[in-house]
């Protein structure tokens, strides 16, 4: 618990053995200044994983579900659905990319009022080669066309981020792979959510990338990002000419 505040972190899995027990225990590990610890339940969600992960996971101390339907929307989607009823769900990639130290940082935005806080990796506080070029470059221009379509200030596309769980629900989540972030982002701001960014370190990953370090990942990224995009704002705008 955090500021009076149930925490529930989602970790999304796809072979990660060599990451994900580093990232529950730092995670498991976080406390407040009183001692009290910060996240009150870890759900790893091994998305169709052909090595070991969930064991790891569930050896780590993380509630696993198992998710054969591959896709980091269906990972996120069945894992919510495991979920209890936290007042804040935090949305952790099983990577190490993570600064779990951090994860309080998001908690207070979501303590001061706001329903969507995201994570912006900011330049200074990235490791070298932590992001690749193809993420810079699709997380510019997805955020700059964010900001054109939506009059709203957005840095980054961030996994890293924390949303009270009522909101969450509320938002009707339905990609099943690469938009599922974007999704989130927009359908906030289109709702009206108080959406926030803080800044954010970002690590090397440990291991290959299933999505940069390939180049269909890249180009299946880019098409769920930039499609979702497109397909949230025709939707408004239909949904405009109809009233």
């Amino acid at each position: 618990m955090y500021k009076n505040l149930t925490v529930a972190v989602i970790i999304p899995a796809f072979n990660e053995r060599p990451s994900i027990e580093v990232v529950i225990n730092e995670i498991k590990a976080l406390q407040s200044k009183d001692g009290i610890t910060i996240v009150d339940d870890i759900v790893v969600c091994d998305n169709a994983s052909t090595d070991d992960t969930g064991k790891i996971a569930h050896a780590a101390g993380a509630r696993v579900i198992r998710e054969e339907q591959r896709g980091y929307g269906n990972a996120c989607l069945a894992a919510i659905g495991a979920l209890g009823d936290p007042d804040v769900v935090v949305f952790v990639d099983a990577d190490h990319s993570v600064v779990a130290a951090e994860l309080p940082v998001l908690l207070d935005d979501i303590a001061a009022g706001s329903d969507l806080v995201i994570g912006s990796r900011v330049a200074d506080k990235q490791e070298n080669n932590a992001l690749t070029l193809p993420q810079k470059v699709g997380n510019l221009l997805a955020s700059r066309l964010i900001q054109l379509l939506w009059r709203q200030p957005v840095t980054d596309l961030g996994p890293f981020r924390a949303i009270r769980y009522p909101q969450l629900l509320s938002l009707n989540m339905q990609d099943q792979c690469f938009g599922w972030t974007v999704e989130m982002q927009v359908k906030a701001i289109q709702a009206g959510m108080r959406v926030s960014e803080v800044p954010v370190s970002t690590l090397k990953r440990i291991g290959r990338s299933k999505i940069s370090g390939t180049v269909s990942g890249v180009i299946g990224a880019a098409t769920g990002i930039f499609g979702m995009i497109f397909k949230l704002w025709l939707q408004q705008r239909s949904d405009r000419t109809e009233k």
